[in-house]
């Protein structure tokens, strides 16, 4: 009788044990998946940092200075990495930092590049004194600010201007004047609202 109660006893410490060994398992197990997961989140934390000061940002289109082919309140994916490997082509829409007001960006298409010289006469657009052939502007050009004379880009510098041509302040207004590439933020990829209108945006 004894030799079974020792027996039993065993048995029983034997099965303490292995729960005890059971709970630091689970236990283990749940501290191994609880620091996986707070790796993963922070790896797709620091991802999407990344992408977003390097690569695309989110953007709201203010106004309408860009009708008909942007309106007031598109979502929009900036493409910031493009400009990094070439140089902004002509009729690509742009973002850039408005200078006089902190946090404020406008979105305007190249109309003319570096080294040219841009003029605004009877309505029209010249580019080293022959008529631009462009389609995105509707209406004749009411005021050619300071285009009115010829106006000759720098190096590196881009002459914008808003598709709504007679309500948009861009490159013709001295606080906007010619953009530098270096302060262009990026190029107007893709729309993602209004849902009706998503698509990649026309340059």
């Amino acid at each position: 009788m004894a030799e079974e109660e020792i027996l039993k006893e065993e048995a029983e410490e034997e099965k303490e044990e292995k729960k005890v060994k059971t709970k630091e398992e689970k236990t283990r197990e749940f501290l191994w998946e609880l620091l996986s997961n707070s790796l993963f989140l922070l790896a797709v934390l620091i991802l999407t940092l990344l992408l977003v000061k390097y690569v695309g940002q989110r953007t709201v289109v203010i106004g309408s200075s860009m009708e008909h082919t942007l309106s007031d309140g598109d979502n929009l994916i900036v493409d910031k990495i493009s400009y990094r490997f070439r140089d902004p082509k002509r009729f690509e829409v742009v973002v850039f930092p408005y200078q006089y007001e902190e946090k404020t960006f406008y979105i305007k298409r190249v109309i003319g590049l570096p080294g040219e010289t841009v003029q605004i006469k009877d309505g029209t657009i010249y580019i080293n004194e022959k008529p631009l052939s462009e389609n995105y502007g509707f209406e004749t050009i009411k005021s050619g600010g300071l285009a009115s004379d010829p106006f000759v880009l720098g190096e590196d510098e881009y002459f914008v201007m808003g598709d709504n041509r007679n309500n948009s302040k861009d490159s013709r207004d001295p606080s906007v004047a010619a953009v530098n590439k270096k302060d262009l933020v990026g190029r107007a990829w893709l729309r993602l609202f209004p849902f009706d209108k998503i698509g990649f945006v026309k340059h």
